[in-house]
């Protein structure tokens, strides 16, 4: 359930939300953004931009939206990249359970993905990047990588907004947040 209840279902808008092998039924929070078309329809050009068309590597990607849903307790939309995303780009449950702890393990993960970590934690925290974070990302990244990378950040922190305000419930078949 959600604080606002979806309106009746357009199936062709909906569609458009997901690719055309997505396995499950609209997600809740695409029918609730329903109730203001016009909002919905700009949110999904730059949402699945960022999502299917990006330039940062699928696998960081995932690791961003990940740890900035964590960050912000977004479980709905965490659980829902956790159980379908994550995987697919190669993040393993250990992986994902381990972007909702306040320190990421050094054992779960590497040099760089620690810095892509800290470098979400650091946005999260201060809405900026250090001169010291940001020579660490300037390594490995592209100037539009970078601009996508701080965008990223941002949307799905909105996104967690939504997600939270709206009282979302986890989607069935989405991962659990991990118990602890």
């Amino acid at each position: 359930m959600s604080r606002i209840p979806a309106p009746a279902e357009n199936p062709a808008e909906l569609a458009k939300w997901h690719p055309p092998d997505f396995p499950h039924d609209p997600l809740l929070l695409f029918r609730v953004l329903q109730v203001h078309p016009e909002l919905a329809s700009r949110m999904r050009v730059l949402g699945s931009g960022l999502l299917a068309h990006g330039r940062l590597p699928e696998r960081d990607r995932e690791i961003v939206i990940d740890r900035i849903t964590a960050r912000n307790g977004a479980r709905y939309e965490w659980g829902v990249h956790a159980a379908h995303y994550g995987p697919q780009v190669g993040l393993s449950a250990e992986q994902l359970a381990n972007t909702t702890e306040p320190r990421p393990s050094a054992e779960a993960w590497s040099e760089a993905d620690l810095a892509l970590l800290a470098a979400v934690d650091q946005l999260d925290a201060t809405a900026s990047l250090d001169d010291a974070m940001w020579a660490r990302l300037r390594d490995r990244y592209s100037d539009p990588q970078l601009v996508e990378l701080i965008v990223l950040t941002g949307w799905y922190r909105t996104i967690g907004y939504l997600c939270n305000a709206l009282g979302l419930e986890p989607e069935s078949w989405a991962t659990p947040w991990p118990a602890g």
